[in-house]
């Protein structure tokens, strides 16, 4: 099988995972790190906490998260999807398992966060414990500030950040095996002089499938870097108003018109209108443009998404209506302002 020839370094683009890594741990809050099926680093670690950095620079608690990785990243094998477990200083972390052909090599690490509600952690193993309490009393004096400093989140939270690396690695192993297999196969015609069908180089696979994981990954990675822009005051500004405001925060790549907004709301059209401008200070049209170009901005400064993909996910109906709104609002194209953001 193509598997048995490939190692997690010829799957994953280092240089342009990287990226990808630095940017979801920049908008998860968790830090992310990549290993081979031996455990060892194949990336920077993304997003690393001063309390891990700390721990992880001293000798004696080294070997206690090395094996934390080492037995997570097991787990997460046995069972095949992502193992979120307690570390040895009982904090959250994941591991989410690299399989190809049922062989393990590598995973995806993330985690160096706390549970904001405690009990949300009853059904989950921490993975090693130290009989050793002088060793952990003496040095967390030192690692208390750094522990204050975690970032926290709820369990949900965690499982749905799980769930979106483990399909985004598994979208790209399915990337990665499919371009192998499409240069086998064309090496092996080649040389026999025909050329090969579809089926023959994707078996049982079609078009339509490569397309499916990738509009929902697009979707995935939009949502990760727009959801921060939401101001929860604007949001719950009247209960009238909310399922208006959590419609159209889940729901980006539509152009929502304002009937279906008031038919949310249980209210008629005339009525959710003066109601949207009194509570939130400008009209529905406008504040909906102006939303959008403020996620638009997140993503050209954040990605390297096409202009014309970030238009289609954002609800315009085609990319030079985009540019003209965005134009309106930035007073340069979005092209423009790309270009010089990430000069």
């Amino acid at each position: 099988m193509i598997g048995e020839h490939l190692s997690i370094q010829k799957i994953f683009d280092l240089q342009k995972w990287e990226r990808l890594q630095d940017s979801l741990a920049s908008v998860t809050k968790l830090a992310i790190l990549t290993v081979d099926y031996k455990g060892n680093a194949v990336t920077s670690h993304s997003g690393c906490q001063s309390f891990c950095q700390a721990v992880r620079q001293d000798e004696d608690l080294l070997p206690y998260c090395q094996k934390c990785d080492s037995r997570g990243g097991l787990e997460a094998v046995r069972s095949n999807k992502p193992y979120i477990y307690l570390c040895h200083y009982n904090i959250i972390d994941i591991a989410v398992p690299v399989i190809i052909d049922d062989k393990y090599v590598g995973a995806v690490m993330a985690g160096q966060v706390r549970l904001s509600d405690p009990s949300g952690a009853a059904d989950l193993e921490q993975i090693l414990t130290s009989k050793n309490k002088k060793l952990y009393s003496d040095k967390w004096e030192d690692l208390k500030d750094y522990y204050a400093d975690l970032p926290v989140m709820s369990y949900q939270e965690i499982v749905k950040i799980s769930d979106m690396l483990s399909l985004l690695c598994s979208y790209i192993v399915e990337e990665a095996l499919n371009k192998n297999l499409i240069v086998e196969m064309f090496e092996k015609t080649s040389a026999q002089g025909t050329t090969p069908s579809l089926s023959d180089i994707l078996p049982g696979y079609t078009l339509q499938n490569l397309e499916n994981v990738r509009k929902e990954m697009t979707h995935i990675l939009t949502h990760s870097h727009t959801d921060s822009i939401q101001n929860e005051n604007e949001r719950l500004t009247h209960p009238v108003l909310k399922p208006a405001f959590d419609y159209l925060f889940t729901h980006k790549s539509e152009s929502v018109p304002l009937k279906k907004m008031a038919d949310l709301c249980h209210i008629s059209p005339s009525y959710f209108s003066r109601l949207f401008a009194k509570e939130v200070g400008e009209s529905y049209s406008g504040y909906t443009a102006r939303l959008k170009i403020e996620w638009a901005k997140t993503l050209l400064e954040n990605t390297d998404m096409p202009i014309s993909l970030i238009s289609s996910e954002l609800g315009f109906n085609e990319p030079g209506y985009f540019i003209k709104t965005f134009k309106k609002y930035e007073e340069i194209t979005p092209a423009v302002y790309r270009k010089y953001y990430k000069s």
